[in-house]
């Protein structure tokens, strides 16, 4: 599945670097539309007059920009560090907590000025060694669908492959893999995986892959020597859920048991805010979510904003849940979290 943008709209700036002149002669050649901006942070030229249009207009934009602020946000439970590779993804799912973070029309950006960013990168290394520094590179992202473009991807994990002290995840619900393969990693890269129920992935994750084209490429990951991770997110409680997702790990065993070692699980029950609501249902008006405020305990996140999550006595019968089954079919690998 690969993202094709119907517009590509660069930053002045981003045309000192290689990169960003690349990208303008790329997709000047292919007859995609393209245009200007002052500021990657201020796009006012996507059309739509909607929150929906505007949602889906954004999800076909491509914004090419520089990266000033080398200042990175912490990034718990994952990492230290966000590595700030990307913004936004063509990925059109319900859930999304980026519905509210990235503004109505959540356009896809990269950033061109790579090697200021990983040199950002050294020095938050460097200030912390002996240790090892963790730096996640999908926080706000998915980097995959632009890596055909940029390569920016390949050049980071190479880049950590370098680093004695330095280490890198990312992760991504996309499949275009095949240029990571060959990238010198030397295992300092954790390439992981969002999988999700068939049903899940079907209802709520529009424009992604399904799970089985997923579990392929994360098949030729483990292949070319990468540490491997699935996160399963959101975990939604709905009618059956045992069974849907005993089937997704019995699915994934049957592809992985004994050929990822060092396989990692990430586990994240559905939560909302109200504000994410308001927007899911703008955009996704005949959404399936469970959006139903009452049946959740209100809790304040590490940011400072409240969100709505599974009640106490329902995330304790998850986590449990989910930690069986991961023992059971993966007895070798690590649970990483559940929140």
């Amino acid at each position: 599945m690969v993202f094709e943008p119907k517009r590509v709209i660069f930053e002045q700036d981003a045309l000192k670097y290689p990169l960003g002149e690349k990208l303008l002669r790329y997709f000047k050649d292919k007859g995609v539309d393209t245009g200007f901006t002052a500021s990657h942070n201020r796009v006012v030229s996507i059309p739509g007059k909607s929150r929906a249009e505007g949602f889906f207009e954004g999800k076909r934009t491509l914004v090419v920009g520089v990266r000033r602020t080398m200042s990175f946000e912490t990034c718990k439970p994952s990492a230290h560090y966000q590595l700030p590779l990307a913004t936004s993804c063509p990925g059109k799912c319900e859930y999304c907590y980026l519905l509210t973070n990235l503004g109505k029309k959540p356009y896809v950006r990269i950033y061109v000025n790579t090697e200021e960013i990983l040199s950002a990168a050294r020095e938050y290394i460097e200030k912390r060694k002996p240790e090892i520094t963790v730096f996640e590179g999908a926080a706000t992202s998915d980097p995959v669908p632009v890596e055909p473009y940029t390569g920016v991807l390949g050049k980071v994990i190479e880049f950590f492959g370098k680093q004695e002290y330095g280490r890198f995840r990312f992760v991504t619900k996309f499949t275009d893999v095949d240029s990571l393969l060959g990238v010198p990693h030397n295992g300092h890269t954790r390439f992981r995986f969002s999988i999700n129920t068939g049903e899940v992935i079907k209802q709520f994750e529009h424009a992604t892959p399904p799970l089985m084209e997923r579990l392929a490429a994360a098949k030729k990951v483990a292949g070319a020597g990468y540490q491997l991770g699935f996160l399963v997110a959101p975990i939604i409680a709905s009618e059956g859920w045992r069974k849907n997702y005993r089937d997704l790990f019995e699915t994934a065993a049957l592809e992985f048991k004994g050929k990822a070692p060092d396989l990692t699980f990430e586990f994240i029950t559905h939560r909302f805010t109200r504000r994410a609501k308001s927007a899911i249902l703008e955009v996704f008006p005949n959404t399936r979510l469970d959006l139903e405020e009452e049946a959740r305990t209100f809790k304040f996140g590490q940011f400072g904003y409240g969100k709505y999550v599974y009640p106490k006595e329902l995330f304790a019968v998850l986590k449990s849940y989910f930690e069986t089954r991961a023992g059971e079919f993966f007895p070798e690998a690590k649970v990483e979290y559940f929140v």
